[in-house]
């Protein structure tokens, strides 16, 4: 059974919204916990939208499952990433005017960017992720830079149509996934991932972490936190 990372990103969007201290992602993330989240993850973004410095350090210290931070190669960040040192960074494209991730990093044309940024990572022990669309030469590029796992970008799949359309999107992931446990690396995959469309994912070959934030925070409006991590484990285990 996949692993479940929880995206606590969103609980920050709803408090940045008002420039308030309430909801709190800290408490966001102990909730997650209690529903059986197996990793807590978030993402520092240069122009801290929603998560914000104290939010990281506070959650250094109290979350007790594993830690991943999402980032982009900028310094301005992975100082953050090097003083807290989440068990875990993934590496992510960034830009200012999106409104979430919108593809994989591209690091065969930044290859020297992304290797400086690993680099200083495991200077400090900390295991890196890259964050990649499911393209075989990128995965390539991505074990010779000797990274521990590929997560793999989900967004076409989730965005398919339907049924062939989707189906076409599931077998490339699956052939993508191959390719990464084949090279030894560990599979994971997020990006728009929900409790409709989960299912196949969570049933590809090796597949090791899911990474699930807006449909678990979402639901989490409604019946709570705790029951709504607890939910999709039972999906993902299903």
């Amino acid at each position: 059974m996949p692993e479940l990372g929880v995206n606590i990103d969103h609980v920050a969007t709803v408090r940045q919204a008002r420039r308030t201290n309430e909801p709190d992602p800290v408490w966001a993330a102990v909730q997650a916990e209690l529903g059986g989240a197996d990793t807590i993850t978030l993402h520092l973004r240069e122009d801290r939208r929603h998560i914000q410095d104290r939010d990281l350090r506070v959650m250094r210290e109290t979350v007790t499952v594993k830690m991943n931070l999402e980032l982009a190669c900028e310094e301005s960040v992975l100082a953050v990433a090097c003083d807290t040192r989440p068990d875990q960074v993934t590496l992510v494209p960034e830009r200012r005017e999106e409104v979430t991730t919108e593809g994989g990093l591209d690091i065969i044309s930044q290859r020297d960017r992304v290797a400086r940024a690993i680099e200083r990572l495991r200077e400090s022990a900390i295991d890196v992720s890259l964050f990649l669309d499911p393209d075989p030469g990128q995965i390539e590029a991505a074990f010779d830079l000797g990274v521990r796992a590929v997560e793999l970008h989900t967004g076409k799949y989730c965005n398919a149509a339907g049924g062939a359309e989707r189906e076409a999107e599931l077998n490339v992931l699956r052939q993508a996934g191959r390719q990464i446990v084949d090279l030894g690396l560990g599979l994971h995959a997020g990006h728009g991932l929900t409790y409709r469309n989960v299912r196949p994912i969570a049933a590809i070959d090796r597949m090791h972490e899911l990474n699930i934030g807006h449909s678990i925070v979402a639901r989490a409006i409604m019946i709570g936190m705790q029951q709504a991590v607890s939910e999709m484990k039972q999906l993902i285990a299903s």
